[in-house]
């Protein structure tokens, strides 16, 4: 990667596109903005009639009040978040640009929900559920937000953004990665300071480490944000914010919530089914196409697969019987090169099973969902009408799912972002500029873009970067889709959090590590 890459602020749009997508190396990506300054007035409006038309048809007058606001102040932070990098143009160096790019992956949901299945195969199960809780009410939260408000990204230029994977599709305010950094570290100190002050398991210096890598971890993260320019200050201050919130308020709820899970009545079912679908539901619906909803669908459904998983081993008594057995190995604290070698072995099968039988899951209750779904559908339309999602084709205009649409046989919530991919592309949006966020869909019968609050039934598009060239990408919506995710990833959870921690015990490969 050539040094110029960490100036490229000063370079011309069209000059930082063509030499980085032309890099054998993606590593980093400049976002440009065509907007200047004048195109946006002091409430946040571009001058076009157009943009500021769309906007206020498409969204409620508060909702369109608030963006304004938000939009004015993210303006007036991107000249200050560009002379802040301009700043830094004294110390930047290719290193320092892949460390922020990079550790940002750190602080995505998609990272935590690698691990997640490994807590409950080897018998963590308070750990994992709480992540899932803190992470789901995160990512759900954020989400709402982005969604209600609509509000985009620093403008790049004068911002030179850096950004790897997806991320730069969605919203800008608030910031994920800010909540689920600021969030994650709270939640891990809180179990190290325990393990601190109730035992010693640990000790001090290894609580102080800790406590700093942990720090570090979370400025790390928010910091890296503003460096490469992917949110504004009030985006991270409010994703931090968000992300004590959420962690504060599982403190004070866990127990009470623990326990009502495991108080094995009927009622934590028929509450818990509602109140998820319900929040799947009454997720805001944005003006353009952006993947915040397809995270919540995730997460909702992820929290209410490990609850139910709670409630039936409870239940069921499965968690005496089961979940408390330990895998085979010595008794005693001298472990042979045989005994150490027997364990790892057995803990890779553990590991390799259960992610294969949740891949296997995906791709047949995927296929089986979007065979069944569609006609039952289309048979309900025929009595009354059908929730509908804008963005989303409703089943009674299609007849069949193309096999690749929606979910992949590998899902994006626990890929890496993107396969590390580049993100190099520009595309108009809603704002009259190139992407803040990059819409997925906006296209209107007559191939204009959308221009007024009908924006029910358009399909969507994507660019992508293909070896350095722009080709537009069909991405299509179907209504059967949100109850399939809702389905899969319920599955995914329970089987996560009960179905294969018990069929290793019957196995004999145990649960808890000894």
């Amino acid at each position: 990667m050539s040094t110029q890459a960490s100036n490229t602020h000063t370079l011309p749009s069209d000059t930082s596109h063509d030499e980085h997508t032309g890099n054998k190396i993606p590593i980093l990506t400049i976002h440009h903005d065509t907007l200047e300054d004048s195109q946006l007035d002091k409430r946040g409006r571009t001058n076009t009639p157009y943009v500021e038309d769309l906007y206020e048809t498409v969204l409620p007058w508060w909702r369109a009040t608030i963006r304004a606001r938000i939009l004015n102040s993210m303006k007036r932070e991107s000249q200050i978040l560009a002379r802040m990098q301009a700043r830094l143009e004294c110390i930047r160096h290719p290193w320092l640009d892949l460390y922020f790019l990079y550790s940002s992956t750190l602080g995505t949901h998609t990272f935590f929900m690698i691990g997640l299945p490994l807590t409950f195969f080897f018998g963590y199960e308070e750990l994992g559920r709480g992540l899932v809780i803190v992470l789901a009410s995160g990512v759900y939260v954020v989400s709402f937000l982005k969604d209600l408000v609509c509000s985009p990204r620093p403008l790049a230029p004068p911002v030179t953004r850096l950004t790897i994977g997806t991320h730069h599709l969605e919203y800008g305010f608030p910031s994920t990665h800010s909540t689920n950094s600021v969030s994650m570290a709270l939640f891990i100190f809180g179990y190290v300071r325990n393990a601190y002050i109730q035992s010693t398991a640990i000790s001090s210096s290894i609580y102080y480490a800790s406590c700093a890598i942990l720090m570090i971890y979370a400025i790390t993260v928010v910091f890296g944000r503003l460096y490469t320019g992917m949110h504004s200050f009030t985006d991270c201050a409010v994703g931090v914010f968000l992300g004590v919130i959420i962690w504060g308020a599982y403190v004070i709820m866990k127990e009470t919530f623990g326990n009502w899970l495991a108080s094995a009545h009927w009622i934590v079912p028929l509450t818990m089914i509602p109140i998820c679908l319900l929040l799947v539901h009454y997720h805001p619906h944005p003006v353009d196409d952006c993947p915040c909803f397809e995270d919540a669908i995730a997460f909702v459904s992820v929290f209410l697969g490990i609850a139910l998983c709670r409630w039936h081993s409870v239940y069921s008594g499965v968690d005496d019987r089961f979940l408390s057995s330990a895998m085979p190995g010595p008794q005693g604290t001298v472990w042979t090169w045989e005994d150490t070698a027997s364990w790892w072995t057995l803990a890779c099968a553990k590991v390799t099973v259960g992610i294969l039988v949740i891949f296997v899951w995906r791709i047949f209750a995927k296929s089986l969902l979007h065979l069944v779904l569609p006609p039952i559908f289309r048979l309900l339309a025929s009595s009354f009408d059908l929730p509908h999602r804008r963005f989303y084709t409703p089943a009674t205009d299609y007849q069949h799912m193309p096999v690749e649409s929606s979910l992949r046989p590998i899902p994006s919530v626990i890929d890496l972002p993107g396969v590390l991919e580049v993100s190099g592309m520009r595309e108009r949006s809603a704002l009259g500029r190139t992407s803040e966020v990059k819409r997925r869909g906006v296209k209107l019968s007559n191939g204009s873009p959308l221009a007024s609050g009908d924006s029910n039934n358009y399909s969507g598009s994507e660019l992508e970067n293909n070896n350095g060239s722009s080709q537009r990408k069909e991405v299509k919506h179907y209504d059967a889709d949100v109850l399939t995710k809702v389905v899969v990833y319920a599955g995914m959870a329970i089987l996560a959090g009960e179905g294969l921690p018990v069929t290793f015990a019957l196995l004999g490969w145990g649960v808890k590590p000894w």
